[in-house]
């Protein structure tokens, strides 16, 4: 059984620095080897939950794994060009298998064209057009996973600037609604179902915004 993994490595970025040390080693004597992690929750691989955009919005505590694991919708959109909306028109007819209570798995393949570890990934990338957003939540899907950056305004935060939540599309009509957002996820070109049984796992931190997740298909 083939297990296509869709999860960014975690290591140090730009984005988001990671601390990594090691509370004891075999070096200096100690008789296990014990790491200590930590980084952003959002950053990597990594599911939202609406409290990460709206102050009563559920946490990952409200969370239910049927959400996010489960038979998933891939919307292949491999070639859209760089700096690119993608539409209505384009969703619709990518997505035309999606079925109401789906996840739905965007694939672009920009992983292939720009590696997360360079500005590029995050300012050239194509992103969602609101129509689109509102698209997909009309077919009542339940989760949706995207393999870039999907908001417009995201790549803005590399300068420091902030933008309305409404720019933030997919924040704003999808998860505003429970639907939730697995975001960063890679390796899209190695799916070639336009269906798959899709995990999506985040560490189970109660009472969060977000968490970090291992994110799999199965054909």
């Amino acid at each position: 059984m083939p297990i296509i993994d869709l999860t960014m490595p975690i290591a140090d970025h730009f984005r988001w620095p990671v601390e990594r040390s090691l509370k004891s080693s075999f070096e200096t004597g100690d008789m296990a080897q014990v790491t200590h992690m930590g980084w952003a929750v959002h950053g990597f691989t990594h599911v939202d939950a609406p409290r990460h955009m709206f102050p009563e919005g559920p946490t990952t505590s409200d969370t239910k794994l049927d959400q996010i694991v489960g038979q998933a919708a891939v919307v292949d959109l491999s070639g859209i060009a760089p700096e690119t909306p993608i539409t209505e028109a384009q969703i619709r007819t990518a997505g035309q298998h999606i079925r109401s209570g789906d996840i739905v798995v965007m694939k672009t393949r920009w992983d292939e064209i720009e590696s997360h570890q360079t500005p590029e990934f995050w300012t050239r990338a194509p992103y969602m057009s609101r129509a689109a957003a509102k698209w997909l939540r009309a077919q009542n899907i339940r989760a949706i996973a995207f393999d870039f950056p999907q908001d417009y305004p995201i790549r803005q935060l590399l300068s420091g600037e902030r933008a309305p939540l409404t720019e933030f599309v997919t924040h704003d009509i999808l998860l505003r609604e429970g639907i939730i957002l697995i975001e960063y996820i890679c390796n899209t070109g190695m799916l070639t179902a336009n269906r798959v049984s899709f995990f999506a796992l985040p560490l189970k931190i109660p009472e969060a915004d977000g968490a970090p997740a291992r994110v799999i298909a199965i054909p």
